[in-house]
């Protein structure tokens, strides 16, 4: 269907598909800081990193668990000031010391963001991967969280999150943009591919979806991120390499697909 152009609202998003160094936060962010600033500087005003950018999707907390506030959320916090930029990316993160008890002792999947100012946001991933075990490691969060972003509504999800379609529904009404970072093995890309397009055209919303690529511990990441139109349409998308995608996001869009093809009223 036709739509609008372009409304000054519009955001500039970055996608950074990547390869991670499995169990290294240094040597992932020397990696990432030179990709952050080429973003940057084309132009990207949100820079969208892959599940645990610094370590990788691993089940062995004692060694990369990290502290509230500690070394990855401060990479995010320095890039984002550094270039005047938001950027999120997920990591596994002890509560803050006043909340740890001996039933919340472990860390969240928790997705990251931060502002141009340095003000950090955090979503904890609400679904753990039970097949992967991921329950047994990592504590599951309860609450959505939707951060506006320079006029864009973002509501935050990470990875396993994408096949739970009620999570999406229940947040449509207050999301222009879904942000979905994954680890997601290539064994199942065809999920991943199809979840993503399906999730944008129910709720009529645009979806970031940033997978990682390569290797690590016995398992083949493709890559396949995306950024999807509230169409379900692929305004970008990448395949199995190292690659950032970059496009605009619009709010004007979204509203106009939810005012000429009015879905969300129907839900019930």
């Amino acid at each position: 269907m036709p739509s609008p152009s372009p409304s000054p609202s519009s955001l500039t998003v970055a996608a950074l598909q990547s390869d991670t160094v499995w169990e290294n936060p240094h040597e992932n962010f020397k990696r990432l800081r030179p990709r952050i600033a080429a973003a940057a500087h084309a132009g990207a005003r949100l820079v969208v990193l892959p599940e645990f950018f610094a370590c990788g999707f691993s089940m062995n907390t004692d060694a990369i668990q990290e502290p509230f506030d500690g070394v990855s959320s401060h990479f995010l916090c320095e890039q984002a000031t550094r270039h005047n930029i938001w950027i999120c990316g997920s990591i596994p993160e002890l509560p803050p010391q006043t909340q740890l008890t001996s039933t919340s002792s472990k860390p969240s999947n928790t997705l990251v963001l931060s502002s141009p100012d340095g003000t950090l946001f955090r979503y904890r991933k609400i679904h753990p991967f039970t097949f992967a075990k991921e329950d047994e490691h990592y504590c599951a969060g309860q609450d959505f969280v939707t951060v506006n972003i320079e006029g864009v509504r973002t509501t935050l999800f990470v990875c396993y999150d994408l096949r739970f379609a009620d999570e999406f529904w229940k947040t449509a009404p207050q999301t222009d943009l879904y942000l979905v970072v994954a680890n997601w093995p290539q064994r199942r890309r065809e999920h991943w591919k199809i979840l993503l397009r399906a999730r944008a055209i129910e709720n009529q919303a645009y979806i970031v979806g940033v997978n990682r690529v390569g290797q690590a511990n016995g398992l083949e990441y493709r890559g396949d991120s995306a950024i999807i139109d509230p169409w379900g349409e692929a305004l970008v998308e990448a395949t199995r390499d190292q690659a950032t995608l970059i496009a605009q996001v619009d709010p004007a869009q979204v509203h106009h697909a939810r005012s000429v093809f009015p879905v969300l009223p129907d839900r019930r």
